[in-house]
């Protein structure tokens, strides 16, 4: 944070601003101009109200008033102990404002123009805190000291040679030991060519999308699903048919489709769907490959979280009960590590290996060889392994504590969808009358993550919240469960019209 220097306060001229208003809307309508002129920039630290109450030789009440007023409005932000500041510019610029409208461009493509489109379908990833964020591991109890130990040690026997351009699939080492460990831990054989490293499963479904699909193809997917891949799908213009699910998976007998509709891809997360947490059967995955087989389709096997709801239970894979090499097997470390790893991969049939490998080179080029490198280690010294064992106990112990308070806190309206498989979130339902958005977004302002479930829905929608527990600590879990219910209980008896 950068203090505001005394020229701009310099500037400042009571009579410069309309007399009719009061003198704190003055003082107000000064800071506006300047933030908005980008003259006081983000995140600089305005000066205490003692100090700019003598500088401008006004009551302090007064600058106590201005700035409550500047904070109701999104330019400023106050923290006990921590003084004012200017907030973020993205709460109150607009992209478009920067753009002048008297200068001529040439026009966005369809495809960009879609992508653009969708993005607001994207769960966001720049929350700032974490209670109850879903898609987050405990990242308290992430061995930095194990991995900090692995980075040292490549970055000390480092050769010029490695820092030159690396292989765009992920370097060998790394795709061996993933190869290893998807046997060990999955049951999945599969050659390490086959594994293709990538920045997470984000990517992996845009580079496969990119290579199968062009505009108007069709392609289906369970009804819900992750918001993120609705987007990409979307994005890419297909044809997307939304199926529902029930105690077994993805129904694939209410596909209905013309004589020209030929479905390209199927999109599943069979060991753990989400939101809901239901297993496909083993029947139903032999299904899904026997329809595939007629219909000459690929199959993405969306495995985002195969450790956690697989652990220590035989759960066969799609990938491993293809016999035609049909499946895109799908993995991350972002959910199981943290996100800021940026590391994932998938294992691609032979048929789809050259024009992956052709799309990362036009594209990102490569993940970063430090990282694919140290992961590596972590998983040949065990690291990976026992950290997993760490997530799941603690996951557990955090899931009961969430469990615990909920129902104590939480009337008929909200009641926990029991889940099949073991996850690191919870589906909270909610009556149809109680807008989902409306919620998740007061409880955002109190600085409360529940992503709303109907944004999981493409042609129907079910109102909802899903929290993620694993990654809040014990007390806080407590804590922040007793802030929701506060603010939900008055809440919910208002909000049941929308």
């Amino acid at each position: 944070m950068k203090l505001i220097t005394s020229k701009i306060l310099k500037e400042f001229d009571l009579n410069s601003f309309r007399t009719d208003l009061s003198l704190y809307l003055r003082i107000c309508e000064f800071f506006k101009m300047k933030i908005e002129n980008k003259e006081i920039p983000p995140h600089s630290l305005l000066p205490s109200t003692r100090n700019l109450a003598e500088k401008l030789s006004v009551s302090r009440s007064t600058i106590i008033k201005a700035y409550d007023f500047l904070i109701l409005e999104g330019f400023i932000e106050s923290k006990k102990g921590a003084g004012y500041w200017v907030s973020d510019r993205e709460t109150y610029f607009s992209p478009h404002e920067e753009i002048d409208e008297e200068i001529n461009y040439p026009e966005l493509s369809k495809k960009g123009k879609s992508f653009q489109e969708n993005v607001s379908l994207i769960n966001s990833t720049s929350e700032k805190f974490v209670a109850f964020r879903p898609g987050l591991p405990p990242l308290d109890i992430f061995p930095v000291n194990q991995w900090k130990k692995l980075s040292n040690l490549y970055w000390r026997n480092i050769k010029s040679s490695a820092l030159s351009y690396s292989d765009s699939s992920g370097i060998e080492a790394l795709k061996k030991n993933i190869a290893n460990y998807l046997n060990l831990i999955r049951g999945i054989k599969c050659d390490h060519h086959q594994v293709i490293i990538v920045s997470g499963s984000l990517q992996s479904l845009y580079l496969v999308g990119n290579a199968l699909l062009n505009t108007g193809d069709t392609m289906v997917m369970e009804n819900p699903t992750f918001p993120n891949v609705h987007s990409i799908f979307r994005s890419l213009q297909a044809n997307i048919k939304a199926l529902p699910i029930d105690d077994e998976g993805i129904m694939l007998d209410k596909l209905q489709l013309t004589e020209k509709e030929k479905p390209k891809l199927l999109h599943v997360t069979p060991s753990n769907h989400y939101p809901t947490g239901i297993q496909m059967s083993k029947k139903r995955k032999l299904e899904v490959l026997e329809w595939a087989h007629k219909n000459e389709s690929i199959i993405i096997e969306n495995d985002y979280d195969h450790e956690i709801s697989n652990w220590r239970t035989k759960n066969e894979s799609l990938f491993s009960l293809d016999h035609e090499n049909r499946t895109v097997y799908l993995g991350t470390f972002n959910r199981l590590l943290h996100p800021s790893i940026r590391l994932g991969y998938m294992v691609v049939p032979y048929y789809l290996l050259e024009v992956i490998k052709a799309l990362q080179k036009h594209s990102h080029r490569f993940v970063s060889p430090s990282n694919q490198v140290v992961m590596s280690q972590f998983i040949e010294k065990n690291h990976l392994y026992n950290h997993v064992k760490n997530v799941v106990s603690i996951a557990e112990e955090r899931k009961e504590i969430f469990l615990k308070n909920f129902k104590e806190h939480f009337n008929e309206n909200i009641t926990i969808k029991p889940s099949q498989a073991r996850s690191l979130h919870i589906l909270a339902e909610l009556p149809d009358t109680i807008s989902d958005k409306e919620i998740s977004n007061v409880f955002y302002h109190q600085n409360i993550i529940a992503h709303p479930y109907s944004k999981c829905f493409i042609n129907t929608e079910k109102e909802g919240l899903i929290f993620g527990y694993s990654c809040v600590r014990n007390p806080v879990i407590s804590k922040k469960i007793n802030k929701m219910a506060r603010i939900f209980n008055p809440k919910s008896e208002e909000l049941l019209q929308h």
